[in-house]
């Protein structure tokens, strides 16, 4: 079965269907095109060629007579933080933005895919992190768009490759 849009949220659905499962790793999530088998055994080609999928846990990507085919993030080993201030929480999200590692946050906790050289290096500077299976489910967005009035170079460069 060709996927090529997902549907919507399965809390938008209605019940009398059976949910199955299609697990995905967390790093997944944003992949255009890949092969994924639902729990009950059907095989889906997920094929999103225009644009990113940003793929959600609960999104449904396909309903037939009885079932809605959900997306499932997997947990996955990862480090959790619970800055104690808005300074902790600036001083971490700068040292893990400096690797260009992914930041996920769930409540008041900040969450990173694990690292070992990253653990050993909050753990020195002091920050109180611990190691947990978790679903990294609600992503940080981490990029910023450059200004367009500005010129800085980046919008000279641009400007030329507009031409």
């Amino acid at each position: 079965m060709i996927i090529t849009e997902k549907i919507k949220p399965e809390n938008s659905c209605p019940k009398e269907r059976i949910s199955v499962a299609v697990d995905i790793e967390w790093f997944e999530s944003s992949k255009r095109i890949q092969h994924k088998r639902a729990r009950d055994g059907k095989e889906f080609q997920l094929k999103f060629l225009n644009e990113n999928p940003n793929l959600k846990h609960g999104d449904i990507l396909f309903q037939d007579e009885d079932n809605n085919y959900v997306i499932n993030i997997l947990p996955c080993d990862c480090l959790v933080i619970v800055p104690k201030n808005n300074f902790e929480t600036a001083s971490i999200c700068y040292e893990i933005g400096n690797k260009h590692l992914p930041l996920f946050y769930d409540n008041d906790a900040l969450l990173v895919p694990f690292e070992k050289p990253l653990f050993r290096q909050l753990l020195a500077m002091g920050f109180e992190i611990r190691q947990e299976e978790r679903a990294l489910l609600t992503p940080l967005k981490t990029s910023v768009a450059p200004h367009v009035e500005s010129d800085s170079l980046f919008s000279k460069i641009m400007n030329l490759t507009q031409k």
